[in-house]
């Protein structure tokens, strides 16, 4: 297993955006987060977020999905460390999705977008394999937020799914998916003592073809009935 990952550092720039946003976040009473003190979200949200910038294929993407992004995170945190990179915050919800616009807005941040919309459906439209990375911040089993992303990438993009404890029932999930997907698990790595919970790794899973027939499956079938499931 690789070394626990070292904290990537903020730049004066992107921290100004995200102070707002975390203020935000504590002042809200609608806020869509159970952690909404502002030393908390630092952790919880900021650093657990930024995270996921130690694979180099998400540093240095030009296009990232953020799906089921709830509260907007790591979508929003990823918005302000990437200045140039144009992030879409996918969300189905539309009181959170009302949320992340609010905050990408006291943030200033121009790249990114709230999309009120599910996931499959996104696919089949604009976000049709528009994107270099997508990220998943624990919204799922690793074979269903593999199908999610499959549609979503170009062919070598990558996911980073933000997951707790490994579990070898989902990694052999996923292996076995890996085919009907066009998705293959390439890495993982412990996020260490900048996680925003407990046992918190990364898994990094990479498109190796054009989107299989048949992706996506009509919203909800993904998580129904994950591929790779016995």
């Amino acid at each position: 297993m690789a070394a626990p990952l070292r904290q990537p550092e903020l730049s004066d720039s992107a921290r100004a955006a995200l102070e707002p946003i975390v203020a935000l976040l504590a002042s809200e009473r609608s806020a869509p987060s159970s952690v909404r003190d502002p030393v908390s979200s630092w952790k919880v949200h900021v650093a657990d977020s930024l995270s996921g910038l130690v694979f180099g294929e998400l540093a240095s993407a030009e296009s990232i999905c953020d799906v089921g992004a709830g509260a907007g995170f790591p979508g929003l945190v990823l918005a302000a460390a990437l200045p140039d990179a144009r992030v879409d915050l996918v969300e189905s919800n539309g009181r959170k999705c009302g949320f992340i616009a609010r905050a990408a807005g006291v943030g200033g941040l121009d790249n990114a977008r709230a999309v009120n919309a599910r996931a499959e459906a996104w696919a089949t439209g604009d976000g049709a394999e528009a994107y270099d990375a997508v990220t998943a911040r624990a919204v799922g089993r690793l074979s269903t937020l593999a199908e999610l992303a499959s549609p979503l990438l170009r062919e070598g993009g990558v996911l980073v799914a933000w997951k707790g404890r490994r579990n070898a029932g989902e990694e052999a999930e996923l292996e076995r998916a890996a085919d009907e997907l066009a998705m293959a698990p390439a890495e993982v790595r412990p996020a260490g003592p900048y996680a925003g919970s407990e046992h918190r790794h990364l898994h990094l899973v990479r498109k190796l073809g054009p989107t299989p027939a048949g992706l996506p499956r009509r919203a909800g079938m993904a998580k129904k009935r994950p591929r790779g499931a016995r």
